[in-house]
């Protein structure tokens, strides 16, 4: 049987929300409209967008001995994500602060706590244990980078399509580069790793082709709402966005990528995956928190059927 599956590394937090109508400046209090408490981290936002896209999803990741660690757990299996690759470690789980204003742009702040005990030791006992169940491997850089670099080799070699969405964005060595067959960052993030201020399309292809150069296969950068680029070797495309009114952007990254990598595993071809993604992405956007936010398979393919986009190569 073909691999329908998704392995995710990385990250697990209790997402601790805060909307207000605005963020206050330095120094100031303002007082807030609401407050949520659930499941988070890049690396579990992927997964919960993986699985609620149809794919057998698996987490590799690390919780606390505290009462966060039943939240994420509960929230990782109600959206039908694996468990038996999650290890409960000493210490607290890893927390995630965020603000969300009326327009719904946020800031974060990322405790990692026991997502920092994530080590290669795990990782490579995961993708055994997982096998030729998965054929598709999610990373980001809330874990130790060398966990993700080191992840990314094991699963080239494993032969899972290796998918990195670079956030929060760090330099990464020359050399594991190479192992990504595709990379997912946003327009900050590839500006932050390339040192290409990324302003529009052309700039983003100049960004794009600094993946490449290092040996990445495909460089796919998000751009809001000015859609998505999709670079590789023989071609150029651009994807129109989703249009949408944004409540919260929180995990609208997650869910493109959560949702990319679904269609991946399912081997549908890469212009339908980077559809299902966009419009994975763009309707997290409309509803506030991380998780929460995540559509499931028939809220996207509803999306796609009413609004087709078509992508134009450059």
């Amino acid at each position: 049987m073909e691999p329908t599956g998704v392995l995710v590394v990385g990250s697990i937090t209790a997402d601790v929300t805060a909307f207000s109508q605005r963020l206050p400046h330095r120094g100031e209090t303002v007082l807030g409209d609401d407050f949520t408490l659930v499941l988070g981290g890049k690396g579990a936002n992927q997964a919960v967008s993986a699985a609620r896209a149809g794919a057998p999803t698996w987490m590799v990741g690390c919780v606390g001995q505290d009462p966060f660690r039943d939240i994420v757990l509960s929230g990782l299996g109600s959206h039908g994500v694996e468990l038996t690759e999650v290890r409960t470690v000493e210490g607290r789980t890893g927390v995630a602060h965020i603000r969300v204003d009326a327009s719904g742009e946020n800031d974060i702040v990322i405790t990692p706590l026991a997502n920092a005990s994530l080590d290669v030791e795990m990782v490579d006992a995961s993708i055994r244990a997982v096998g030729d169940a998965a054929g598709v491997l999610l990373l980001q850089l809330e874990i130790p980078a060398h966990v993700t670099c080191h992840a990314a080799e094991a699963g080239a070699a494993a032969g899972l399509t290796v998918v990195l969405d670079p956030a929060p964005a760090q330099t990464l060595p020359e050399s594991a580069w190479r192992h990504i067959d595709v990379v997912t960052p946003n327009e900050s993030e590839a500006a932050a790793l390339t040192g290409v201020p990324v302003i529009d399309l052309d700039s983003a292809g100049r960004a794009a082709s600094w993946f490449l150069e290092r040996g990445v296969k495909h460089a796919l950068i998000t751009l809001g709402s000015a859609g998505a680029l999709s670079v590789t070797a023989e071609r150029t495309r651009h994807f129109p966005a989703y249009p949408v009114t944004p409540v919260d952007t929180t995990a609208a990254g997650d869910a493109f990528t959560g949702s990319f990598g679904a269609a991946l595993a399912a081997r549908l071809d890469v212009d339908a995956a980077i559809q299902r993604g966009m419009a994975a992405g763009a309707l997290a956007t409309t509803r506030a928190g991380a998780s929460p936010s995540l559509p499931d398979r028939t809220t996207v393919d509803t999306l796609i059927s009413t609004s087709p986009l078509e992508g134009a190569s450059r």
